[in-house]
Parts: structure tokens; sequence; C-alpha cells
């Protein structure tokens, strides 16, 4: 597969209670910074805690097998649709809405 579920980012009003609450439930530990959670082998989704983004999924493209443009097509060809998004510059993500309109980003 070209996109896997790379993490789940949680909007949270307190980050480092978040953080508490969600390593102790998830047995996840910090990684890069406290707002990332991740599985202690590295092996499955992070866990994202932001208080100035909504929940929802990122997906990474597997550099490999595809590139974020091909990526997109294929999910919009599936029922995606781009959404209007004040984007960073330099950004390596796109902003896209399933077919019942949740928010996802795919990722480079």
């Amino acid at each position: 597969m070209a996109v896997s579920i790379g993490s789940i980012v949680l909007n949270v009003s307190d980050i480092g209670r978040a953080t508490e609450f969600w390593g102790k439930a998830l047995g996840y530990v910090s990684q890069e910074e406290p707002a990332f959670l991740g599985p202690a082998d590295g092996q499955g989704p992070r866990l994202h805690l932001d208080s100035d983004d909504r929940t929802h999924l990122d997906l990474w493209v597997n550099r490999q097998d595809s590139d974020v443009q091909t990526e997109v097509a294929r999910l919009v060809a599936l029922g995606a649709r781009r959404v209007d998004w004040n984007y960073p510059e330099g950004a390596d993500f796109v902003v896209l809405a399933d077919t019942e309109g949740n928010l996802f980003c795919v990722i480079a």
C-alpha cells in the first residue's frame, strides 16, 4: 500500500495532561517532542496531541511506492475532495475531506 496511517491528531486543551493520559493508556512514549507519542518499539501510528488543530488522520505516503500528488489523485478518484486550506510555505502535505466530510492530510 502506498499510504498508511502515520499519525492520529487529537485536539486537546492541555497537552501535558493528554500526554500523561494517552502515554499510560496506550503504553506510548514521547517521540521528538512531548506532543508526539508512539509505540515504544516504533511500530504503528503515532499520536499527535495538538491544541490548535482539529482531530484528523495523517496518511503518510510510502515514498518508495508513490508520491503525494499521485496519492491525492488516487484518493480523489475514490471520492475524497480537495478543501480550501491556508498552506504554509514549503508544505509537504495536502488536506482532503473524505466522503463524509472528515478532514485528513496526505503527507510526504
